[in-house]
């Protein structure tokens, strides 16, 4: 089920919508990486392009990042990461 979320970027107030999965992913990289979720809100929103849709920047952040740490992890256990 998505659920709308509220936060402000940049002094205004802005809406995305997202199945909770990826809010909680989204908080756990903020906490992994030392952010509030509200910086790491304000970075995707910095690093998409004018076109993206907010919403969907944050789905496809939460992938990389996860892709990344499989690699990682992959890496670390001596197998090579997935295709």
């Amino acid at each position: 089920m998505i659920r709308k979320y509220s936060t402000t970027l940049h002094g205004h107030r802005t809406s995305f919508s997202l199945e909770p999965a990826f809010h909680d992913e989204l908080k756990g990289i903020a906490e992994e990486r030392g952010l509030t979720l509200a910086a790491l809100l304000r970075e995707i929103d910095d690093t998409r392009g004018p076109d993206d849709n907010l919403s969907s920047a944050l789905r496809l952040h939460v992938l990389e990042w996860l892709k990344q740490k499989a690699g990682s992890v992959s890496a670390e256990d001596g197998h090579a990461p997935s295709a």
